[in-house]
């Protein structure tokens, strides 16, 4: 079976949800279509949520409204036959009557992820109705009652195992199915999510539940790009990548794939196939345990860093120095993306500020805290890119121009990072493109 996932821009115009239904009727192979809520549908119930905490319900019951409207307009041009689009209705009437009933009651977080959830039940729902229509037969599968996360908020890979085989089998005579990405239970029973992203998670998760044949996420681009195409005029798409490689791009700012959602299709060597709605026909790129060359793939770049340097020459040598610098960022949740050592200096960097106050004041206890914001790091990724012969001067002389901060260098077999400036990061990018792959 292949599972395919599906965006928000890919299924945001009715147009574009018919294209789909084309799409995975192509052959018979059996497939399990994972689905976002519409573009701009997970935003919209954002601002709802917000208006509801901030008490202003006024304010959230006008953006309800302009959010129905903009479903029902979409069902009107999606469905042609009258007893289905009244079906529609129907589906829009639940949905809109759940936030409006909203307004109507205190508002907390468990509250906010039932409102997140409607976007994607509310597009399968409609997906469905569109198969129905052009006499596809199809089972909806609530992603509710396989996809679960345990106490620390992480997926509960071995629950899927065991319950979507079971779903599953109760259809053994179908072949095609839909489900929610994004949403899922937690460890209490209530409904969860997987976090911005997260239906791209779903379906590595859902691919290595069942052990697919491959996990393919159709997005508006043909693959992942060799650099930033939003900043970067030339780039190219990358054909193929290992599980590593695609991991290193997509955690350090290849916005194509969720950052977390390589590790379940890796754990059972399931290929993941990044492919364009757009352009169906375009070969896109591959994901797998192998990859083609010993070169450097791709250029990322990740905002948003901050850079945390410790000095201290009376602590540094000292026995568990870097123990309990570590252990102040785990007691508060904070991921290290980076880190530097010298004889008297320590530096990190980290992208969630949330707690960057409290760390400050516990690092104080070490030595002198410098804090630099607005830092970017910029990652060469590629295949042994660290072991070639003069590719990390190839890096270097590309970017004298520009003023280094950090680097890290051989911590990893596919990736050379480099922290500078937010203000020299589309420089850099150019300049890589240019020197590294000719374009």
């Amino acid at each position: 079976m292949q599972v395919l996932k599906f965006g928000g821009t890919s299924v945001g115009k009715p147009e574009r949800m018919m294209s789909i239904a084309e799409l995975i009727t192509r052959d018979d192979n059996p497939k399990l279509v994972v689905l976002s809520a519409l573009s701009g549908t997970t935003n919209a119930l954002v601002g709802i949520g917000e208006s509801l905490a901030a008490d202003n319900k006024q304010e959230a019951k006008e953006k309800i409204a302009t959010l129905r409207n903009h479903y029902e307009a979409f069902i009107g041009d999606l469905l042609s036959n009258e007893a289905k689009r009244k079906e529609a209705e129907e589906i829009i009437e639940e949905h809109f009557e759940f936030l409006l009933i909203t307004l109507k009651i205190s508002y907390n977080e468990a509250l906010q992820r039932d409102i997140l959830a409607q976007g994607e039940l509310m597009s399968t729902k409609l997906f469905t109705l569109l198969l129905e229509e052009r006499g596809i037969r199809a089972e909806l599968l609530a992603a509710l009652d396989f996809m679960r996360t345990n106490e620390d908020g992480e997926p509960d890979l071995a629950f899927t195992e065991t319950k979507l085989p079971e779903v599953l089998a109760q259809h053994s005579d179908c072949k095609l199915f839909v489900t929610q990405g994004y949403i899922c239970k937690n460890h209490k029973g209530e409904i969860d999510n997987l976090q911005r992203g997260g239906s791209d998670y779903t379906a590595s998760l859902i691919g290595a539940a069942i052990r697919a044949e491959e996990v393919q996420i159709w997005t508006d681009i043909d693959g992942m790009h060799n650099n930033d195409p939003r900043v970067v005029d030339k780039t190219m798409p990358i054909a193929e990548l290992s599980f590593d490689e695609a991991a290193e791009l997509a955690y350090f700012g290849a916005k194509i794939l969720h950052p977390a959602s390589i590790w379940p299709a890796q754990k059972y060597g399931i290929p993941v196939k990044l492919l364009n709605t757009m352009q169906p026909e375009a070969k896109g790129t591959m994901i797998s345990q192998s990859t083609i060359s010993d070169d450097v793939k791709a250029v990322a770049a990740k905002d948003g860093i901050i850079a945390i340097k410790i000095k201290s020459s009376r602590m540094l040598l000292a026995y568990g120095f870097l123990r309990k610098v570590f252990e102040i960022f785990e007691k508060y949740k904070t991921p290290i993306d980076m880190i530097t050592t010298s004889e008297v200096a320590v530096s990190v960097t980290i992208d969630d500020a949330t707690n960057l106050k409290k760390i400050v004041k516990e690092l104080d206890q070490f030595g002198q805290v410098e804090v630099d914001y607005k830092q970017t790091i910029i990652c060469v990724v590629g295949n042994f890119v660290a072991e070639q012969k003069g590719i990390v001067n190839k890096i270097f002389e590309s970017l004298s121009h520009i003023p280094i901060r950090m680097i890290s260098y051989g911590g990893s077999r596919h990736n050379i990072s480099l922290l500078t400036d937010e203000e020299h990061k589309v420089t850099s990018l150019k300049t890589l493109n240019e020197h590294l792959f000719g374009l």
